[in-house]
This record gives structure tokens, sequence and C-alpha cells, in this order.
């Protein structure tokens, strides 16, 4: 018989899954990772009339530059055309991250009814999954900034860029929104301990004795 189990950290738990996992999808995809310096309308349409200031951003493989209107989308046609093997490197291991974070958050949703996995806590699993997205993640942040040396980041960022150094460039909402997601990461992974101590509490049981399918405690 199926058990509905809602309690406060679990609920915490299964949405912080949710969320974080989407954050980390919309992160690797945003080209806000790197804004270059600032740049005049008058510079791309050869105006003599400055109509504004833009700042063209670099993502892992995409971009945003003005030509007529804002122009964004990926530079790299394929993976190997991505701006140095750091930031391929870097890709494959937050996309790892990514989709191990995405699995969790689709089973944390059944963990409202289903609280093991062949006898095991999906709790428990799920943190240790977590877990193991987090420092797939945190070696991928990692590595990005090991690519500020490639001759794209060079084009974006001035003659000075290099690896931990990214000259006239600064780094974007992405870059830091990624860090927030891997430290919520294992955040999660601490809650879920917390989610698998409510939904096995005495209380839970004690009202599965007495027959009841739904129980929500708060």
């Amino acid at each position: 018989m199926c058990h509905v189990i809602v309690t406060c950290r679990s609920m915490l738990w299964t949405l912080l899954s949710i969320v974080v996992a989407f954050s980390e999808l919309i992160t690797f995809m945003s080209p806000d990772w790197l804004l270059g310096p600032p740049h005049s309308d008058s510079e791309v349409n050869g105006a003599g009339v400055d109509s504004g200031e833009y700042r063209p951003s670099l993502g892992l493989y995409s971009r945003c530059l003005r030509v007529v209107g804002v122009s964004c989308g990926p530079y790299a046609g394929t993976f190997g055309e991505v701006a140095s093997g750091f930031w391929q490197a870097a890709m494959l291991f937050l996309a790892a991250g990514t989709l191990v974070l995405g699995l969790v958050a689709c089973i944390s949703i059944f963990s409202l009814c289903f609280q093991s996995i062949l006898k095991k806590s999906i709790f428990n699993i799920c943190g240790l999954l977590q877990a193991i997205a987090g420092l797939l993640l945190m070696v991928g942040l990692m590595l990005y900034p090991a690519g500020w040396g490639s001759p794209k980041v060079i084009g974006y960022c001035g003659a000075e860029a290099a690896p931990f150094k990214p000259a006239n460039c600064s780094l974007g909402w992405a870059f830091y929104a990624a860090i927030g997601g891997t430290l919520a990461t294992f955040l999660c992974a601490v809650l879920s301990a917390q989610a698998e101590i409510a939904t096995s509490s005495d209380k839970v049981q004690e009202e599965i004795e007495e027959g009841k399918s739904l129980i929500c405690l708060f």
C-alpha cells in the first residue's frame, strides 16, 4: 500500500532539489558567464551618435553580440569548437552534475509516496547522489577560469586575458548563480538526511498503524 507522507522537511528538500536542478540547467545554457567591456552603439554601426552602451557576453558555448539589436546564440557548432579544452572539460563536469541533479529532482517527486528503493532509503540514496553532483559541479567551476587564456576570451576581454585573469571582462550572473547552485546542492544533501528522519519518525509510524494513507506532519 502506498502511503503519501508529507512533512515540512521532506517538502523543503523536494522543492529545493527541483529548484537547484532547474537553476543549474539555466546557468549552463546562459551566455552570461563573462561580460566584456562596455561598447557604444556608435562603435558598432559607425554612426556619429552614441545611442547607448552594451556589454557583449560569452558563455560556455554561446555568446551575445549587438549587430542589429542584440543577437544571442551558440558560437560553437560542435563540441570541438568550444573556446578551450578547459571549457570542454568544465562543460562535461557541469553537464554530468546537472544531469544527476535532474535525476534526483524527478525521484524526489515520487518520494512523497515511495520512501525506499530496493530496501534502501530513497532520501539517503538521493542525498549521496546530490553530494556527488555537488563535487562534479565544483570541479567544473574550478576548471572554467583556467580557460580564460583562450583566443576566444582574449577577443572579448583583451590581450591581457590569461588563465584566472579575465582582464577587461567581469563575471556575469551565470557564474555566480552556478556557485550558488553548487552550495545549494550540498545543502540538499544535508536536508535529505533530515527528510529521512522526518518521514520515519515515531509519529509517522503511528499514523501508518492507524491505517492512514495520507499523512501530513508540519
